[in-house]
């Protein structure tokens, strides 16, 4: 049964982020890091799968290259990210990203907890003082999957960004989206980011999520694999009422998926002020 409450990770104490109330637009990206294991070709799964489990040297590189990505952008939703274990050289990857990156607020979502073996988690870096954030596990029948809900700007009506990462079966995806689905119904302006398994089409006709007339990606954003990208699994779905300025798969192969990026007006921003006067 999915539930929601406190956090099980792990979260910046800073109330220094600014509030998003005065920004005009902000820029997403969604990235499934992989631990920080550098995955260039198949056969690496293979060479490279010790490092699921034990410290690589290289690993700290590896991050600070993807770090010097999310520099660029507002908000990051993160998945495969490791909360401090023996293969991450007890190095909790989401706050690491975080002071690398600058991000004042972070939050780690620890979804599957394998004690000092691996720290399974999703992942929350923001310039941004959310209003709050909410940590849900999602159904399935092996526990470890989980959502994150961050909502910015007017209480009243704020954007709320759903960070996820799905399971691979479609019968699990179906239950932890119709849950998701149950999460969004009351809200206006709501962005779902992460790595889904699944293509665009499967999610919006053939999954629950085909009655919340979420707006996909162009059908050629393919994010996997990252050195030959032919599967379209990473999505940024946003609703009718955000005004997208741009959307696109960054070439940054660091993972084996790529990363999704888009830029979104604030609804009741300053650009939609000036705009309706």
């Amino acid at each position: 049964m999915a539930v929601s409450g406190r956090s099980r990770g792990a979260a910046s104490d800073s109330d220094r982020a600014p509030s998003l109330a005065e920004t005009g637009r902000i820029r997403l990206l969604t990235f499934n890091i992989q631990v920080g294991i550098a995955t260039g070709a198949y056969h690496h799964y293979f060479t490279r799968s010790w490092q699921h489990l034990l410290p690589h040297s290289r690993r700290r590189d590896n991050l600070d290259r993807i770090a010097e990505l999310l520099c660029d952008y507002d908000v990051i939703a993160l998945q495969e990210c490791d909360g401090g274990s023996l293969r991450s050289g007890f190095v909790n990857q989401v706050q690491y990203l975080a002071c690398q990156g600058g991000f004042a607020y972070w939050r780690q979502q620890l979804n599957r907890n394998l004690g000092r073996i691996a720290q399974h988690s999703n992942g929350i870096l923001s310039r941004y003082q959310p209003l709050r954030v909410e940590e849900h596990r999602l159904p399935a029948l092996i526990p470890g999957r989980g959502a994150m809900m961050a909502f910015y700007g007017n209480p009243d009506d704020p954007l709320v960004l759903v960070l996820m990462h799905l399971s691979l079966s479609k019968g699990a995806q179906n239950r932890q989206l119709d849950y998701i689905r149950a999460l969004i119904a009351p809200y206006r302006h709501v962005v779902l980011m992460g790595d889904m398994n699944a293509h665009a089409e499967q999610l919006l006709t053939h999954s629950p999520l085909r009655s919340a007339e979420l707006i996909p990606l162009p059908g050629s954003a393919m994010s996997f694999p990252s050195w030959r990208p032919e599967k379209a699994l990473d999505h940024i779905l946003v609703s009718p009422s955000l005004d997208v300025h741009d959307t696109q798969v960054v070439d940054y192969p660091v993972s084996d998926h790529l990363p999704i990026s888009m830029e979104i007006e604030i609804p009741g921003g300053p650009e939609a002020s000036i705009r309706e006067g």
